[in-house]
């Protein structure tokens, strides 16, 4: 019986070569850990959809993620808000006693180390729980922008470091990039949620960020889940108007889109490894159904070799923490 010459089961033999041969790593790099923010002092309210997620005010927060650094060395997150009130075009969250801008100076004063990504939308804040003003029945377009280039103008002035707009208006990129210019933000990059699907799986997120919309769905500016090749144009569009870093979101079952988006612009990628898709993972091993640590380094490796540099995910902590105890480079 004869054999092949090449046998690829030999790279496979021994724990010492797979690590010497492999392709992809996760690290506390590429990851940065979403929290939400919300009123009052020493509040810290369990997610019931996102188990080991709370909605936090800004004194446990920043327990919270001085935690997170000296623990794990994570140095990135994101920041979602809940504010005492809402209007219907969200205007509150333009002013800098807004919840969000509050949180980062707490933030910035107590760890500076930490790099702080503000998300730009206005579902959290809008009495309807759509993304911005309505029209008609609709969320109007170009009256939104002025809301989404006012609010980053005051995240900016707060200290973000970064400037993530979600809303998916039309033309937001360009309108973002001008106000930030315009107040002498020229080096605030933009992290554009460019590919971002009406998906099913938000659903524990709204309930996270209160931001469920009371009637009628987002499909009208959210992306189709059937399209591919409107996602590259959604992208490019976003480059065009000045994007720093493009977004794909959800992650897992839009790895297709991830891979085509690297591959065609070349330019740093995130993947947002969103609340449905963690909730999944915890609910199955909450059953029992599966190892969670295995199938959490799993997803953010596929992440990763799908073309993704940057990953959201609400496992950043609890990943970092697992690969520490069990002696990985991290």
């Amino acid at each position: 019986m004869s054999y092949p010459v090449t046998r690829l089961r030999r790279l496979r033999k021994s724990a010492v070569i797979r690590n010497m041969v492999r392709e992809t790593e996760v690290n506390r790099d590429d990851l940065i850990m979403p929290y939400f923010v919300c009123p009052g002092e020493n509040v810290c309210n369990p997610i019931k959809s996102m188990p080991g997620n709370s909605q936090l005010s800004i004194d446990q927060l920043v327990k919270e993620v001085q935690d997170l650094y000296a623990t794990t060395g994570i140095d990135k997150i994101l920041l979602f808000g809940i504010p005492e009130s809402k209007d219907e075009h969200g205007h509150v969250a333009c002013h800098l006693d807004a919840i969000v801008p509050k949180a980062i100076r707490a933030l910035k004063k107590a760890i500076p180390q930490v790099l702080i990504v503000a998300d730009v939308c206005n579902c959290e804040y809008t009495t309807h729980g759509h993304c911005g003003t309505i029209v008609d029945g609709d969320v109007d377009n170009d009256s939104t922008l002025h809301t989404l280039a006012a609010q980053s103008v005051t995240l900016a002035k707060a200290g973000a470091d970064i400037i993530a707009p979600s809303d998916m208006m039309d033309g937001r990129v360009g309108a973002i990039r001008n106000a930030l210019d315009e107040s002498g933000f020229q080096n605030t990059p933009i992290m554009a949620y460019s590919a971002k699907y009406a998906s099913a799986f938000y659903g524990p997120f709204r309930d996270a960020a209160e931001s469920a919309p009371k009637f009628g769905d987002r499909s009208t500016y959210q992306m189709d889940p059937a399209n591919g090749d409107e996602a590259l144009r959604e992208v490019e569009q976003d480059i065009i108007e000045g994007a720093d870093m493009v977004m794909v979101k959800p992650a897992l079952s839009y790895m297709d889109i991830i891979s085509r988006v690297k591959s065609t612009f070349n330019m740093p990628v995130v993947a947002y490894n969103v609340s449905g898709e963690f909730s999944m993972v915890k609910a199955a091993a909450a059953n029992g159904w599966v190892d969670e640590e295995r199938m959490i380094k799993e997803i953010l490796t596929s992440l990763k070799r799908a073309g993704s540099d940057v990953i959201i995910t609400y496992h950043a902590k609890e990943f970092v923490l697992s690969e520490l105890k069990k002696g990985n480079r991290v």
